[in-house]
């Protein structure tokens, strides 16, 4: 194991991926503007919107800025005004319907990234009418592309120390995007807070809310247990806190078994039931958030708040959350990271070697930093 199993990530220092030759657009290309097909998966969407705020400034004056997104996404785009509008796709994992085509045809756009590996979307961008497009190389489709970027493969059971985030800003720069000065694009939600559900609104109104995701979709290897969880709950909740668990509806039973004994008054399992835009409130109004290595994680950091992340078979390297302001608790073992939905030995040591005093003390350590912050200001 590691001797020190407790990381901080800073995406511009650490983890960069391979720059790639300048092929700037010429100014006849763009028509009305850029098309970017964002990632399917809500982390990895998360990790492509410093790419997306470095591709707005390059983009001409007068020329529009079109996400192509997952429907279920929409409120994520809704909230960054450097998007001026999407293309939501309803059947991601099959073909673009007609009226998808026709929208983006009728748009008009000259230039198309692609923030993903698929040949159907490559080829479905080229049917629509955007004849200029850019992406990484992969599944044979650099022939639809005006240029393909070739990334190295990931080794095996060793972390790829290449970034999620820098992959995309690397095809950013490539096309003439300045380098990322460490700022996200700026998040404006709407509706506000004060127009939300009145029991979100409250959560969201209390000082000391602990936000918690407990699921992972990638599978169980990913997900820290449940009684960990609890630990962690009950600790935040006796020093004077809520807590509410967030996740999908099918993740509903880990949620009950992280506050099962708690005060319900005190601590809430919303897996299941909250729109991604509520969601978004719940994790800029929380003072901590502790997660898997998953979607919420993701947004979370993006929001801005600190938190801590479990991490066992999968690569912090890869998919850390974006943020100076989190803690990153991962134990390399012999067989780690193995990116498997379910532990081959069944043991799961990666991720049990993570103990719920380990993520507390750096949950304090977080806080009495941000209490150092406030008294300097």
């Amino acid at each position: 194991m590691s001797e020190r199993p407790v990381h901080m990530l800073d995406i511009r220092r650490d983890f960069p991926s391979p720059q790639f030759e300048k092929i700037v657009p010429d100014p006849g290309m763009w028509r009305n503007g850029m098309a970017v097909r964002m990632p399917n998966h809500l982390g990895d969407a998360v990790m492509a919107l410093p790419a997306l705020g470095q591709l707005r400034k390059i983009i001409p004056p007068r020329c529009a800025l079109y996400c192509i997104a997952p429907a279920g996404q929409r409120a994520l785009y809704h909230s960054l005004p450097v998007v001026d509008g999407i293309v939501p796709l309803e059947r991601i994992h099959s073909g673009w319907s007609r009226e998808e085509l026709m929208l983006l045809r009728r748009l008009r756009l000259g230039v198309g990234v692609l923030f993903n590996n698929s040949f159907r979307d490559a080829l479905s961008m080229r049917l629509a009418g955007v004849p200029n497009l850019y992406g990484a190389k992969a599944r044979c489709r650099s022939f639809l592309l005006r240029r393909a970027f070739a990334f190295p493969p990931r080794p095996e059971r060793e972390p790829a120390n290449i970034h999620h985030a820098n992959r995309y800003l690397a095809i950013a720069s490539a096309l003439g995007a300045p380098d990322w000065d460490g700022v996200l694009p700026e998040f404006r939600l709407s509706p506000g807070v004060d127009e939300l559900p009145p029991a979100i609104t409250a959560l969201c109104e209390h000082p000391k809310l602990l936000t918690v995701a407990s699921g992972a979709a990638y599978g169980a290897a990913k997900r820290w247990p449940s009684e960990n969880f609890a630990a962690v709950a009950r600790h935040w909740v006796e020093a004077g806190g809520i807590v509410a668990v967030l996740g999908s509806g099918a993740e509903r039973k880990i949620g009950d078994e992280v506050v099962e004994g708690l005060d319900p008054r005190k601590a809430y399992n919303l897996s299941g039931g909250t729109s991604l835009i509520e969601l978004m409130h719940l994790l800029r109004s929380s003072a901590m958030t502790v997660a898997n290595d998953s979607g919420i994680m993701h947004l979370a950091a993006a929001l801005g708040r600190p938190g801590v992340a479990v991490f066992g078979p999968t690569d912090f390297t890869a998919t850390g959350p974006i943020s100076p302001n989190w803690r990153l608790l991962y134990e390399k073992i012999e067989c780690s990271p193995c990116f498997r939905r379910e532990c081959r030995e069944g043991h799961r040591r990666c991720i049990r070697a993570i103990t719920p005093g380990m993520v507390i003390a750096e949950i304090d350590d977080l806080l009495r930093a941000e209490r150092a912050a406030g008294a300097r200001k």
